[in-house]
């Protein structure tokens, strides 16, 4: 099986947070696990979502709801890592686009991972896909459309 590639534009990257690896966040091989690295990207979403303005399920039930993930390792991080998390967004369509994540360690800008979380507008009252709310999209005038 040929190996994944995750190569994101440079000027699509909008947002940054840090998270700082917990011990709790180690694994066996004494690095920081996979599913802990999953629950870190998901963790730099909400905050993305939450500074743009979509915190949560909204009044009328519409939130968002993870298509899929795709994650590439590059270097190991440790217990107690601070780790800077760029987000941005890209390939938008109809009713969402994908979350593109570029995961560094600042002290010494070694890229930890990449990765790629597809999303969806859904209501969960009516439990149906639905298009993308127009103020979400205004907010980011560079993302490409795609049908």
């Amino acid at each position: 099986m040929a190996r994944l590639q995750l190569e994101f534009p440079e000027d699509q990257y909008c947002y940054s947070t840090h998270l700082t690896v917990r011990v709790t966040d180690i694994n066996s091989a004494n690095h920081l696990g996979n599913d802990s690295m999953i629950s870190m990207i998901s963790e730099a979403r909400a905050r993305f979502f939450f500074d743009f303005g979509l915190e949560g399920t909204q009044e009328d039930g519409t939130g968002t709801i993870v298509t899929d993930l795709a994650t590439t390792y590059r270097n190991e991080a440790r217990a107690r890592d601070q780790l800077l998390f760029e987000v941005g967004v890209m390939d938008f369509n109809k009713y969402g686009g994908d979350i593109m994540f570029r995961i560094t360690r600042p002290r010494d800008n070694a890229l930890i991972a990449m990765a790629k979380s597809g999303f969806v507008f859904f209501n969960y009252r009516s439990r149906k896909v639905v298009p993308m709310p127009e103020a979400f999209h205004h907010k980011f005038p560079k993302v490409n459309w795609i049908d």
